[in-house]
C-alpha cells in the first residue's frame, strides 16, 4: 500500500507560480509512473501530467502544455509539478496519482491505483 500526501497549493493571482509537491510512502514509489490529476468544482477530474517510473517520460495535457513541469526524486520519494503564468482556468484541487503497473496508458483515471487527499489551487484574476 502507499500513501500520497500533496501540498503546495494556495492562492496566487493571475500570471504567479506554485510548486505542489507529492510525498509518498511504501517501497514501490520508484517502479511506478506518477501523475498529477486535477477536478474544478462541477467539472470531471482531468489528466494534468504524469512522469514514467525513472523520469525518462513526461506527459502533459494541451492546456498546461509549456507552463507546467512535473519532475520526480525517486531518493525522495517525491513528485513535483511546477506551475507557471497561472490562468484562473487553472483553479481546481490537484490530485497526485501513483500509476498501476497493469496500465497501457498516462492519461486516464483508471490508470491509477492510488490518490492522495487533494491540494486546493485558486487563481485569481
Amino acid at each position: 500500500q502507499v500513501q500520497l500526501v500533496e501540498s503546495g497549493g494556495g492562492l496566487v493571482q493571475a500570471g504567479g507560480s506554485l510548486r505542489l509537491s507529492c510525498a509518498a510512502s511504501g517501497r514501490t514509489f520508484s517502479s511506478n509512473g506518477m501523475g498529477w490529476f486535477r477536478q474544478a468544482p462541477g467539472k470531471e477530474r482531468e489528466f494534468v501530467a504524469a512522469i514514467s517510473w525513472n523520469g525518462g517520460n513526461t506527459y502533459y495535457a494541451d492546456s498546461v502544455k509549456g507552463r507546467f513541469t512535473i519532475s520526480r526524486d525517486n531518493a525522495k520519494n517525491t513528485v513535483t509539478l511546477q506551475m507557471n503564468s497561472l490562468k484562473p482556468e487553472d483553479t481546481a484541487v490537484y490530485f497526485c496519482a501513483r500509476r498501476s503497473f497493469y496500465s497501457g496508458g498516462y492519461v486516464l483515471n483508471e490508470d491509477y491505483d492510488s490518490w492522495g487527499q487533494g491540494t486546493q489551487v485558486t487563481v485569481s484574476s
